[in-house]
């Protein structure tokens, strides 16, 4: 059993001191919010529906590695594990491109050296939250713990163990729900029509398969360690993302039933040999283990979800992918779920009389900014599986680029915006980010800037056009 950390002192000053919070799912946003919560000196119950992986491994397809940036990090030094969590790690410089040759280029994030995003295990940054929030006394958490339903009026729960069967129900003076896209406590909202409550789930018409390139022998890597290898080809694509132990994680993104390949048809070994052999040659030469692979793990689907409001009174509140689930192209889903329980403290730092306006305050902060994100990693699936092999494309990142590096404090390209500039909300940098976009692709179009010409000028031109693109889209009502 780990020492436990004695209860700490709350700093909400308008709540009872010792408030007992109740965290559906321990998954990364509830194991962090836990941590965050006992810290300040909340008693804090989680349940959890799957067993504790930190003795089962409990993957089961899902993405076995993921993209922490800084918005990520924020959270993460929030709660002062920045140094255990950096140990877990692999930096990735930039998107390292294959075309249907083996050819390669790279295609950094960032102009700025300092700027890069990172490679890091679910299951093993999960298992860290999980082991540092028990290190306090006042968390407790509870596997195999299967959440069925929420009563949001009386602030109850009714949970089915999974080994004995049995049901029980448990109260709480706050439940707050982090228990991912499948949200019971999101599905109780939806189904007690006791309040207004809208829900929408959209999915895309591709799903995504789980598969890995396996290390050498010797324990290295098959190809270039500090890169996030992709494989676009226009309305499919591969990815691939280190691990520490010489792998990688790489997954397909296919449609269930467009194009000559897809999910639906992929269904002989002969037929999958066939597919990459034509389209990713070099990957195949890396993944003698493929069609191990292909037909052991699921498909799953992607999609979005957007809802609204995200508690009832000051009883209960979702939080994280329960909230607003995202797909995974800007790298975001994991790192807006951190950033969920920064901007939670945050609120909680003001001192509010009642959960109630805690709550309403922190939507009314949130929500704007993860619908944001949500748009944007659905603009990212495009750009990744096709506009990235696009010369008008290539020729503005390398723009952006030279921006970057030339002027690090004056121009940041909306994937800075989003990914590195933690201090603005993904709004903010969308709404920015899309501008410059614009401005920067409607004047390379038109030949008013070029590559060659004086940066200084190139940079001027472009905050001038962003500008007043930005004042167009005031003036239309998007501010």
């Amino acid at each position: 059993m780990k020492e436990k950390t004695k209860k700490t002192r709350s700093y909400g000053e308008g709540l009872e001191k010792g408030q007992n919070i109740l965290i559906i799912g321990a998954g990364l946003c509830g194991s962090l919010l836990a941590l965050r919560l006992g810290q300040r000196g909340y008693n804090v119950s989680v349940y959890e529906m799957r067993p504790d992986l930190r003795k089962v491994d409990i993957s089961g397809g899902r993405s076995i590695n993921l993209a922490f940036s800084d918005r990520g990090n924020k959270a993460i030094k929030l709660v002062g594990l920045e140094d255990k969590v950096k140990a877990l790690c692999i930096p990735m410089n930039g998107r390292m491109i294959h075309d249907k040759n083996g050819n390669t280029f790279q295609s950094n994030y960032s102009g700025r050296d300092y700027e890069y995003i990172n490679s890091i295990s679910r299951s093993e940054l999960n298992a860290l939250l999980l082991d540092e929030a028990e290190k306090h006394e006042n968390v407790n958490i509870f596997f195999n713990k299967k959440c069925k339903s929420v009563d949001f009026e009386n602030k109850t729960v009714l949970f089915s163990d999974n080994q004995t069967k049995k049901e029980f129900i448990k109260k709480a003076d706050v439940i707050i729900a982090t228990d991912g896209a499948g949200s019971t406590m999101r599905k109780s909202y939806y189904l007690g029509k006791k309040f207004l409550f809208s829900f929408s789930q959209a999915y895309l018409t591709h799903g995504y398969k789980e598969l890995s390139i396996l290390p050498k022998p010797n324990g290295d890597y098959k190809t270039h360690k500090n890169a996030l290898h992709i494989w676009p080809r226009g309305n499919f694509m591969l990815i691939a993302l280190p691990n520490l132990d010489g792998s990688f994680t790489v997954t397909l993104f296919l449609s269930y039933t467009d194009g000559l390949y897809n999910f639906d048809n992929l269904r002989t070994e002969d037929s999958v040999m066939e597919f990459f052999a034509k389209e990713f040659p070099d990957a195949l030469e890396l993944m003698p283990n493929l069609l191990q692979d292909f037909f052991e793990n699921p498909t799953a689907p992607l999609g979005t979800i957007k809802c609204s409001p995200w508690h009832y009174k000051g009883n209960t509140l979702l939080m994280g992918d329960a909230a607003h689930a995202i797909v995974p192209f800007y790298g975001q889903g994991m790192n807006a779920s951190f950033e969920d329980v920064v901007e939670f403290d945050s609120v909680l730092n003001q001192n509010s009389e009642n959960w109630e306006a805690i709550f309403k305050t922190y939507e009314n902060r949130r929500k704007k900014d993860t619908d944001a994100i949500a748009d944007l990693a659905i603009d990212n699936f495009h750009e990744m599986k096709g506009h990235v092999n696009n010369a008008i494309f290539q020729e503005k990142r390398k723009l952006e680029m030279a921006l970057e590096k030339e002027f690090p404090n004056d121009y940041s390209s909306k994937y800075s915006l989003v990914t590195f500039n933690e201090n603005i909300g993904y709004r903010e940098a969308m709404l920015r980010g899309r501008a410059q976009d614009k401005a920067i692709l409607n004047m390379l179009s038109d030949k008013r800037i070029d590559l060659k010409n004086d940066s200084k000028n190139i940079l001027y031109k472009v905050k001038t056009e962003t500008e007043a693109i930005l004042k167009d889209d005031r003036i239309a009502g998007l501010k």
